[in-house]
């Protein structure tokens, strides 16, 4: 039990310790996302583990990303996403090799880009949060 205080700032980029890695492997995906709203450079290594999971997690979000208008820069074990502190780009179509983080996570983006984000495998998302599509659009996003 405890209480939690939280307040908005503008996100600033960091440098994420690598021993991080294992304790929080599946939220990266979310995390360069973040990044991608920051300004300045949030490095993110050690993170190899990522390339095994239900798909190549680094080279996916460098590439979508990528597609949305953010400098990504990939790494073996790791990548770092360089932003500008505005909202990305989007206004991509995201291949996500059926990982349900990865779709999720530039869907996400997409609702607070400059133009939307498309995924081209939605329906994956339903087998690990089946009430992803209702609660993005309780936040305004259109999701068909």
């Amino acid at each position: 039990m405890g209480d939690v205080t939280a307040r908005y700032s503008a996100l600033k980029g960091v440098v994420v310790p690598p021993q991080r890695a294992p304790s929080m492997i599946d939220e990266y995906p979310i995390l360069a996302i973040a990044a991608a709203f920051a300004e300045g450079e949030t490095v993110m290594r050690g993170v190899g583990e990522m390339r095994v999971k239900e798909s190549d997690r680094i080279a996916l979000m460098a590439r979508g990303l990528e597609a949305c208008g953010v400098d990504v820069e990939e790494e073996p074990e790791g990548f770092i996403v360089r932003a500008t502190g505005r909202p990305p780009r989007g206004g991509a179509s995201i291949e996500t090799s059926g990982d349900h983080r990865i779709a999720m996570s530039h869907l996400v983006l997409g609702l607070a880009a400059e133009e939307p984000v498309k995924v081209d495998e939605p329906g994956m998302i339903a087998t690990s949060f089946p009430g992803f599509a209702e609660m993005m659009q309780r936040l305004g996003a259109e999701i068909t």
